[in-house]
């Protein structure tokens, strides 16, 4: 199958983005040249899901079912048995090339309930070219029948860009929508690809790239997705006169008496990602979980941190896990240090907005979030896309809005980020990622650039240590897997 080629982002488009990219391919006459590419590309896949057997191709009226007939046009050249099933041709490019398909003898039948359930019996793969980006939920007659027949009939289907009946630009699924195995996805990532339960109907999804000029999806985008090289080359270059005092210097401050672990999960994460000297600042004593993390209690932590003299102050901070009443006050005095610094758990408070800077992340889940956006966390869930870019024009700074996978906002764009493990759904996994997140700020690198990569790291992290574990995996674990996750991502 196609693929973007290395070091190249891949866009997440959204229907607008799509019509907006498709415009531009009919303005330069590249349009049907993109058809013939993203039917070469499912044709492509097709064999490669379903070496032998009949192939059932499903053709909508609209630029879908021109992508599908493309598709059959090519499995029959490859000597495959193809069967092509089509609702009546409204896009022109969809006309042509029905066309093209009865002057090489492949015949269209109509699609209906009665020749569906016909040609399914014989089917080894079903391909879904019935509708695009273009749809709005919900699915209604005939269409409906027709989804449902597919997907009782157990047939393993490819979907041409997504599952019909899915809305592209979120996660939520109304009603039934097609089952994929497998999804070809055109141009660009759609969000409904990429989170939630939309996400799970698409099965493994590739992107296929139809040749256009290089930078025309991005341009279009709502998001991208960088890739491994491109996040590799982000993170710092150690020289072997390095010491401590170049590493960078965290102070993680939070911890208050019943959450001092956040804190240690913290400190652990920031050690493990490479910092050179780690200080947790802290209203109460926070247990020994490594010895080489300095601990320093104070009656009167903001008293203490008031009273500290700037020449001591750290690289970066790490503030909010576990920090208690008094986390807003104590977040806005460390945010006036303008220091690097990553804010998260009780540090995510909603009056603070605006007064984040350049140099800061914030890294609420999705339930914190909607505290912050005054919304439901289903509201989150449903568009993580724009509740980012939401919580960073009101909070400044950078956002991660922590999830499977993660979103990214800054002031230049929207990333989502790769990788995860179902294993990572446990206590402490946002404390580990905000120390890798200043660790990485305390060596140096920008807050998009510390955002993208911890985010990235700590993903690959987790499915290292998934793998040992399973669902049963810990924070702990995650930060153990930090090195290896380096290393991976680098190619060391």
């Amino acid at each position: 199958m196609a693929q973007p080629g290395p070091g190249v982002s891949e866009p997440v488009l959204s229907p607008a983005g799509v019509k907006a990219l498709d415009a531009r391919l009919e303005k330069a006459g590249l349009l049907e040249l993109a058809m013939e590419e993203a039917g070469r590309a499912v044709a492509a896949a097709a064999q490669e899901c379903c070496p032998a057997g009949r192939v059932l191709l499903l053709a909508g009226g609209g630029a879908n079912g021109g992508d599908a007939l493309v598709a059959a046009r090519h499995l029959f050249a490859l000597g495959r048995d193809v069967a092509v099933l089509a609702l009546p041709a409204k896009h022109p490019l969809t006309r042509s090339n029905r066309r093209r398909l009865a002057r090489i003898g492949v015949e269209v039948a109509p699609l209906t309930p009665a020749s569906l359930r016909r040609e399914l019996k014989t089917a080894a793969l079903v391909v879904d070219g019935l509708l695009g980006t273009g749809f709005t939920p919900p699915l209604r007659a005939p269409l409906a029948e027709l989804v449902a027949q597919v997907n009782a009939s157990g047939v393993p289907t490819l979907a041409i860009d997504l599952p019909t009946g899915l809305d592209a630009l979120t996660s939520e699924v109304s009603g039934d929508p097609l089952r994929a195995a497998w999804t070809v996805t055109l141009s660009g990532l759609k969000p409904a690809l990429l989170f939630g339960p939309a996400a799970y109907l698409a099965g493994e999804v590739t992107l296929a790239d139809l040749r256009s000029p290089p930078d025309w999806a991005l341009e279009e985008a709502l998001a991208s997705r960088p890739t491994d090289a491109e996040i590799a080359a982000l993170l710092p270059v150690r020289h072997a006169d390095a010491h401590k005092g170049t590493a960078g210097r965290v102070w993680v401050v939070g911890g208050h008496p019943g959450t001092v672990g956040a804190a240690a999960l913290a400190g652990v994460a920031a050690l493990r990602a490479g910092s050179g000297l780690v200080t947790i600042h802290s209203a109460t004593d926070v247990p020994l979980v490594m010895p080489e993390l300095m601990m320093r209690c104070h009656a009167d932590l903001s008293a203490a941190l008031m009273e500290m003299p700037e020449e001591q102050r750290p690289d970066a901070l790490c503030v909010g896990m576990g920090l208690g009443p008094d986390a807003a006050s104590i977040a806005r005095q460390l945010l006036g240090w303008r220091l690097p610094t990553v804010l998260d758990a009780d540090a995510l408070q909603p009056e603070l907005a605006g007064a984040g800077h350049d140099a800061c992340i914030w890294t609420p889940h999705p339930g914190e979030a909607a505290r912050l956006l005054g919304t439901s966390t289903p509201d989150i869930a449903r568009d993580p896309i724009a509740a980012a870019r939401a919580l960073q024009e009101k909070f400044g700074g950078v956002v991660v809005v922590k999830g499977g996978p993660s979103v990214i906002a800054h002031t230049g764009g929207v990333w989502v980020s790769r990788g995860g493990h179902p294993g990572m759904a446990s206590a402490g996994m946002g404390d580990t990622l905000s120390g890798l997140l200043a660790s990485l700020l305390g060596q140096g690198l920008s807050a998009p650039d510390a955002a993208l990569a911890g985010v990235t790291l700590h993903a690959r992290a987790g499915e290292l240590a998934g793998a040992k574990h399973g669902y049963g995996l810990t924070a702990t674990d995650v930060s153990a897997e930090l090195g290896r996750a380096w290393l991976g991502l680098v190619g060391g």
